[in-house]
């Protein structure tokens, strides 16, 4: 199969790519909700694989194991669920997350001509309303990045069903990725489920006052096979699910092709870390790969 042909929409696809305005929308507020990217029989295929990998099933598994691995396990109990690198450890996930029209819609939104994987993130948050994991605190994505040099990367949010506020969907600050930031430093490097969540809230009110801008949250409400796709630096969080039945996710990590490795130090004369870096081949310079195909394969080419 040729680039040309592995890349090729249909004309239905085709159709489903944001228009102009969306591209502008984007631009503006730092998220898109896009059209129904899946069919329900996919979705529905999402989660019976889901489930399998719960129960232990994997095509591969990762050979090594990078210290900030986000990978639940059943001995942790019913709380809120974080597998990274399903895409890389399961081929029934990944042959959905890595259609190639997801790919197009972020090529859109990015202006970008190609679109390979960062990460992948399975989530499941469990129906148990006071379960203290179950929120997600105010942030953004760059900020785990620090090590990636393009500002572009952005994410898609798949629910694996209807999700609304009662399944503690995810919320986006509109406009927030248009801010100059204040008050960063090394901390911000670190995942929000490390720091103090009342810290993370307080950086996000000092930052909208700095800009002269409101804090306007918006919850996602978004239909099955549909998904919501936010700018790295657009901050964003989700509340507890009230629902009667789990919310099941991926958050699908994407960099546009310029994206590549460099070093970002640190106060302590060390740099900023992220997983691949555990995992990812080398450059002929010895820097960590982030076009590593098998870690992060490339899912649209213009």
């Amino acid at each position: 199969m040729t680039t040309t042909e592995r890349f090729a929409l249909s004309e239905q696809e085709l159709e489903l790519l944001p228009s102009d305005e969306d591209v502008a929308f984007y631009a503006e507020h730092g998220w898109y909700m896009s059209k129904k990217l899946f069919t329900d029989a996919e979705v529905d295929e999402l989660v019976a694989a889901s489930e399998r990998y719960y129960a232990g099933a994997r095509s591969r598994r990762l050979p090594v194991r990078p210290p900030r691995l986000a990978y639940w396990t059943p001995e942790r109990g019913d709380v809120q669920r974080h597998n990274d690198y399903v895409h890389y450890e399961s081929d029934p996930l990944a042959k959905l997350l890595l259609k190639p029209v997801i790919g197009a819609v972020a090529a859109r939104l990015a202006a970008a001509e190609e679109i390979r994987v960062f990460q992948s993130t399975l989530i499941y948050k469990p129906p148990v309303s006071g379960e203290p994991s179950n929120i997600v605190p105010w942030h953004f994505d760059k900020h785990y990045w620090a090590s990636s040099s393009s500002e572009n990367m952005l994410t898609a949010f798949i629910p694996f069903h209807d999700c609304d506020e009662d399944m503690g969907t995810i919320t986006m600050v509109d406009g927030s990725h248009r801010w100059t930031e204040i008050g960063a430093d090394d901390s911000t490097t670190r995942h929000f489920a490390e720091r103090d969540r009342s810290q993370l809230e307080r950086m996000l009110v000092e930052n909208a006052a700095y800009n002269g801008a409101d804090v306007r949250k918006i919850p996602m409400v978004i239909a099955k096979g549909h998904m919501s796709f936010h700018h790295c630096r657009t901050y964003h969080g989700s509340g507890a699910n009230t629902s009667a039945r789990p919310r099941r996710a991926v958050s699908l990590h994407l960099q546009d092709g310029a994206n590549e490795f460099r070093e970002f130090p640190l106060a302590d004369g060390t740099f900023a870390f992220y997983n691949h870096d555990s995992v990812v081949r080398k450059t002929s310079d010895g820097r960590p790969d982030y076009s590593d195909p098998d870690y992060c394969p490339v899912l649209w080419r213009r």
